[in-house]
């Protein structure tokens, strides 16, 4: 179910249009500016309650993903008080050298967090870096799913995505005005 009025709040805070260059390389015409929603506590904060529903039962951490997933995993730990891990794009190369900062994965569910996902590029990454460490990752919760309708991204790595919204969702809410 869509929460409408989420979607237009989202939609206004944060859709810019021109020419944007995406983290896969293809080019955009409508860019959804993440930053915009996760910097305001109160839109950040309903974004991280509806997706309580979304994780999986079984879930024993929340990854939240550099830079974008972080907040808002943060947020939904808070509420659910599941532990949260924040998962680098790419593994330190001083101190402790870890891709991922938290508790241990080996053996644990991890529900992956993320802002946007259009190829799940990042998301990907994330997931065989953290299956090579020992976790299990089956699904990642999403604020914005911007991959074509009926299609899942990430299903070349067995990863469920769960979105709080679609770009069709955002796309429906700007046309009725």
């Amino acid at each position: 179910m869509v929460d409408e009025t989420l979607a237009r709040d989202i939609d206004a805070a944060c859709r810019l249009t021109g020419e944007f260059v995406l983290r896969s390389g293809q080019v955009a015409d409508t860019y959804f500016d993440k930053y915009l929603f996760e910097s305001q506590p109160a839109l950040l904060d309903r974004v991280a309650t509806r997706m309580l529903d979304l994780l999986p039962e079984d879930a024993e951490l929340l990854g939240g993903l550099e830079l974008g997933g972080v907040p808002i995993a943060t947020m939904v730990s808070a509420k659910t008080g599941l532990p949260a891990l924040f998962v680098r794009k790419q593994a330190k190369e001083y101190g402790t050298c870890k891709l991922a900062e938290g508790p241990d994965v080996a053996g644990r569910r991890v529900t992956l967090i993320e802002d946007v996902v259009t190829t799940g590029g990042a998301v990907r990454d994330a997931t065989r870096a953290l299956r090579e460490a020992g976790a299990i990752v089956e699904v990642v919760v999403c604020a914005i799913d911007r991959s074509p309708v009926g299609e899942n991204p990430l299903a070349d790595v067995a990863l469920d995505v769960r979105s709080v919204l679609t770009r069709a969702d955002l796309d429906a809410v700007r046309a009725a005005g």
